[in-house]
């Protein structure tokens, strides 16, 4: 995650510059970190533009969200990236605000918050994705109770793990002892340890279920082909794993002071490896309808839920006519069945494709 990291003790070279520091808390940062403090002639309209574009993710998301309830089609979702989009708003404008007030040490310490938070919200849905595509190749395993614990216990790290973070990142602007700073710092590596490895989850495990023989057949769900569910998870997951990979191994490295920034630290690294890779990931998501190809029939509750049949009742509930007379024929359901040319057919009960 990308924080700013605990203040540590400085060389010889900069001791004099301590007898600047404030005489009352917060105090600011002597470290330098991914990105600086943002400035108003480079930063702001780069992130103004940022703010456009995580404003438009946050009005399709939520208006896509609106359109599906109110045919009866359940995706939460789409809520949940409507959510994080308006914590990347949030957090464009706080970036902002810092960059016309750089001294005001709350402002910052906000803002840094709002860029490490925000993307737990895609690492989630990411998993929720993956679990969906085990399910699908392993429903007997996918619904396990071990299995669904695991998930859980997931969740629920990443929750503790943020409020850790956000605790020690807290603190340190509050405090000069140097073991509570050394205690804060390890907290913030470990959590960006701990992100990292869950951007990078839904490959090993998603591979896995490929891997693995399957003792059933494929129990499709919502639309498109399950190869393309695949490829969008994948893909999806590569980007947020690269920014998240990038930000821990910059923390890692051994604090510089502030007015030596290293290069890797430079803004434009930070452009790339938070809102870029973060936004195109919400196109991605928009463009290819993960509210149509990640459905799940409500109610779902272990194997067999997520049958043909049973998708296509869920799907006849919203459906217009236009789709209805494009959904599949029986022979295209249970498409797990040998086609003429001892091909397994993988096309879903409707595709937006055909649509």
């Amino acid at each position: 995650m990308d924080f700013l990291l605990p203040r540590q003790s400085l060389t010889s070279s900069t001791a004099g510059s301590q007898m600047q520091r404030p005489q009352h808390a917060p105090y600011p940062p002597k470290n330098a970190s991914l990105g600086g403090v943002p400035t108003i002639h480079t930063d702001t309209p780069i992130t103004a533009v940022f703010l456009f574009l995580f404003i438009c993710g946050a009005v399709t998301n939520m208006t896509i969200y609106q359109m599906n309830r109110r045919r009866g089609h359940k995706f939460i979702l789409s809520a949940m990236m409507f959510g994080f989009c308006m914590a990347r708003i949030i957090t464009c404008v706080m970036r902002i605000v810092w960059a016309t007030r750089p001294q005001h040490v709350p402002i910052a310490i906000a803002a840094q918050i709002f860029v490490a938070a925000g993307v737990v919200l895609l690492f989630v849905i990411n998993l929720v994705f993956t679990q969906r595509i085990i399910r699908a190749t392993h429903p007997h395993s996918g619904w396990h109770p071990f299995f669904a614990r695991f998930f859980t216990a997931i969740y629920c790290l990443i929750v503790i793990t943020l409020i850790m973070q956000i605790v020690a990142i807290v603190q340190s602007f509050y405090t000069l002892d140097s073991n509570t700073l050394r205690i804060d710092r390890d907290v913030i590596l470990y959590g960006g340890t701990f992100y990292t490895t869950v951007s990078f989850l839904p490959f090993p495990l998603v591979f896995g279920g490929l891997v693995i023989p399957r003792k059933t057949r494929l129990e499709k769900f919502g639309s498109g082909r399950f190869r393309s569910k695949v490829a969008i998870l994948l893909t999806a997951a590569f980007l947020l794993c690269l920014g998240a990979s990038f930000r821990m191994g910059t923390n890692f490295k051994t604090p510089r002071p502030r007015d030596e920034p290293p290069k890797y630290y430079d803004k434009a690294y930070f452009y790339i490896f938070n809102f870029t890779v973060e936004i195109l990931v919400v196109v991605l998501y928009v463009v290819v309808r993960i509210d149509l190809r990640f459905h799940v029939p409500d109610g779902s509750k272990g194997p067999g839920d997520y049958s043909a049949e049973i998708a296509l009742q869920s799907i006849g509930k919203y459906a217009t006519d236009g789709i209805r007379a494009r959904i599949a024929s029986e022979e295209e359901v249970f498409d797990d069945a040998l086609g003429s040319q001892g091909e397994v057919r993988d096309e879903a009960v409707y595709s937006p494709d055909r649509v």
